[in-house]
């Protein structure tokens, strides 16, 4: 059973006369433990679909299964609860609290799901030792290099142990070796067992993931599979 489907997916917006199709007829299916990137040049649809699978629209018509649950009909409510419950999002600018540690900034999705503080600290501890920062837990990001907050973002979205990593360009604003440090770091998480959705224009981090679907004109162009076209995944 796949853990992310889309069955004839379209997101439109109405401007003016004028009905934009910033996806159409979109279906793919991710299994439980996939890394798969989502590549395209800008406009090509990706950021779009990155916003359906993490919860944070919905589409036009078409069906979109999380998890074996319907998303499309969801309340902002219902939505922002499996948002916190099967995605953990990685952004390109880390999106950390300025004045908060990075302990502290690691546990803020366990806040919003009610777990109790002590169980918090644990998980986030256990978090900030996989991505190797429990050293630096107290420093606030202004004391951390782009690639430790980068670290931080990775943990935090690992901390509630969601179903889907989904990382929006994660080496975006780093340098190339750092960048190529947190790709590392992908690779690592992917081994243990995590699904990862990478979503980048860049064709050299998207190689990096076993699976490449491409987007072109909010469409799917290509879905290719260790360097060969994926069949049956359209």
């Amino acid at each position: 059973m796949a853990l992310i489907e889309t069955h004839d997916l379209w997101k439109s917006y109405q401007m003016g006369s004028e009905e934009i199709h910033a996806l159409s007829r979109v279906s793919i299916e991710i299994e439980r433990g996939e890394y798969v990137a989502i590549m395209g040049p800008s406009g090509s649809g990706k950021s779009t679909l990155m916003n359906l699978i993490g919860c944070l629209d919905t589409p036009t018509r078409g069906t979109y299964l999380l998890n074996k649950t319907n998303v499309g009909g969801m309340s902002d409510d219902e939505l922002a609860r499996i948002r916190n419950k099967e995605i953990g999002f990685i952004f390109q600018t880390f999106n950390l609290l300025p004045r908060a540690t990075a302990l502290h900034n690691v546990e803020l999705p366990m806040i919003y799901a009610g777990i109790a503080p002590e169980a918090r600290r644990t998980r986030a501890l256990d978090a900030l030792r996989m991505v190797e920062l429990e050293d630096r837990m107290t420093h606030r990001p202004n004391e951390l290099s782009g690639g430790q907050r980068q670290r931080v973002a990775i943990a935090r979205a690992l901390v509630n142990r969601p179903s889907t990593l989904l990382a929006d360009e994660p080496t975006g604003n780093l340098d190339s070796k750092t960048g190529a440090e947190i790709i590392a770091l992908f690779d690592r998480l992917h081994a243990e067992g995590n699904t990862i959705l990478l979503i980048t224009h860049e064709a050299d981090v998207a190689a990096s993931a076993p699976r490449v679907i491409s987007f072109r004109d909010g469409k799917v162009e290509s879905d290719e599979l260790a360097g060969k076209e994926s069949s049956g995944r359209r």
